[in-house]
């Protein structure tokens, strides 16, 4: 692993600000002309409003809404609309955008000094909007909340650099970095590789630390020209805000740099896929980690928490793979697990649990692909979790070995992925029924899209043999 040097940039964020007084302060301190609000759509995708900071400051000083249609949280990967929309208002209603203002950060890439804001999406009445992806994360920590629990989080997430790609027919390639040439090697964990891209790499740690997005260490993956940097763990809540504003940051510091960064699952054939790996573990009341007793060994909730995973994960899997080109990164012997079988440090298992000590407990979801929404990855990890808590679900014992020798149990296909989905009551309970509709309603639509599009692997192999 390695950390690259770079001078912190001195950004005061939301999180140490209270009251419009503070709030005014601090973007006159950074001239803030322009405000982004935004909220992740069920691809994960931000979208949003740029306002006037002069105009942001009377928003919050008067409590004025800022409107946005409700179907933009039903809107598919291409950006259209389902043709039959049963899961929002069919009068195309707007929702109020309310700002959380414990987000607030710098947009450190532009010349102009511009602030970012995530927001909470409500109905007029005040109603949370049931379907808002950072919504279903905060209904599932809330019935952590009742049973006196917290949930703590550590993502990792994996990427590509890619060469500029404009032409969606040819394949993507490593681009070239400082030493000239185009890298063409597999390269896991090595430290020349991952300089070959300092530039880059360092803009992404002095923009992330602008942001105050709390990053750790970063390696240089298993793919070429592929990276990983981890989270330090913290509120899951906080982690996904974090993680979307991360993305953000990566490909716009690769853009500066005339590259693509992508967060693809399976972006090159036969390189390993990009995970989004999440560490969780679950803490009481009185501040312990109910995964384990002081002595180290596994409590029956840990068993039981490990037990809903094994359960109902491949029922969550449109949350965690979410699009077609998700399930292309499961495959043997690609650094991609094949099953729920769960294991004490072994990365060839879906469910893998870290050495560490007693009171560091943690299970680590290494089903999610760096593709998935970071809320509905967090939020259906922690879903299948507390079902396993509840129904006091055992789980199966650990895998001896390698689990590529087991059966493969995952969904092969989207398809498959969404029938599991639809099957699973228990789980559509703890995510929100209207939630379920919208899944359904904006999977299908992808698929209906994808099943119009003719792939080259045909052109190849069909169109002079069959």
């Amino acid at each position: 692993m390695v950390r690259l040097a770079y001078k912190p940039l001195q950004a005061k964020t939301m999180a140490q600000i209270s009251g419009i007084q503070d709030l005014t302060r601090w973007m006159q301190e950074h001239a803030i002309e322009d405000v982004e609000c935004i909220t992740a759509d069920m691809n994960g995708v931000p979208r949003g409003k740029i306002i006037p900071g002069d105009r942001f400051l009377k928003m919050v000083e008067t409590g004025r809404e800022l409107r946005m249609p409700e179907i933009i949280y039903a809107m598919t990967i291409t950006g259209d609309y389902p043709e039959e929309d049963i899961a929002t208002d069919p009068r195309v209603i707007d929702i109020n955008f309310v700002p959380d203002l414990s987000t607030i950060r710098l947009v450190p890439w532009y010349d102009e000094p511009t602030a970012q804001v995530i927001c909470d999406a409500v109905y007029v009445d005040g109603t949370p909007v049931a379907i808002s992806s950072r919504q279903v994360l905060k209904f599932v920590l809330e019935q952590y909340a009742t049973l006196g629990l917290t949930p703590v989080v550590a993502p990792e997430v994996e990427f590509y650099l890619v060469d500029k790609n404009l032409d969606p027919d040819q394949p993507l390639q490593p681009p070239i970095g400082r030493s000239g040439r185009r890298a063409t090697a597999k390269a896991g964990y090595g430290i020349e590789a991952a300089n070959e891209y300092d530039p880059i790499i360092e803009d992404i740690y002095e923009w992330a630390d602008a942001q105050d997005l709390q990053l750790d260490t970063l390696s240089h993956e298993s793919g070429t020209a592929q990276m990983e940097i981890n989270f330090n763990h913290g509120d899951p809540l906080e982690r996904a805000d974090q993680t979307m504003l991360f993305k953000r940051t990566v490909r716009e510091a690769a853009l500066k740099h005339d590259i693509y960064a992508t967060f693809m699952a399976k972006p090159i054939e036969d390189q390993p896929g990009s995970a989004l790996h999440l560490h969780v573990s679950v803490i009481n009341k009185e501040g312990r980690n109910i995964f384990a007793t002081d002595s180290g060994t596994f409590t029956d909730e840990f068993m039981h928490f490990i037990g809903g995973l094994q359960h109902y994960m491949a029922a969550a899997m449109p949350l965690l793979s979410p699009n077609v080109n998700s399930y292309r990164r499961f495959r043997k012997f690609l650094d991609a697990p094949i099953n729920t079988h769960w294991a004490c440090d072994n990365r060839t298992v879906g469910l893998r649990v870290p050495l560490s000590d007693p009171q560091a407990t943690r299970v680590e979801n290494r089903v999610a692909g760096a593709d998935a929404n970071p809320y509905l990855a967090t939020a259906a990890t922690l879903a299948c979790g507390l079902l396993g808590l509840i129904e006091k679900i055992d789980a199966q014992p650990p895998v001896d070995g390698d689990a590529y020798s087991k059966a493969h149990t995952l969904p092969r296909t989207l398809y498959d992925a969404l029938w599991r989905f639809n099957l699973a009551k228990s789980l559509h309970a703890v995510l929100g029924e209207p939630f379920v509709v919208a899944v359904n309603q904006v999977k299908e639509t992808e698929l209906d899209h994808y099943q119009g599009v003719v792939s080259s692997w045909e052109r190849e192999y069909l169109l002079l043999n069959v």
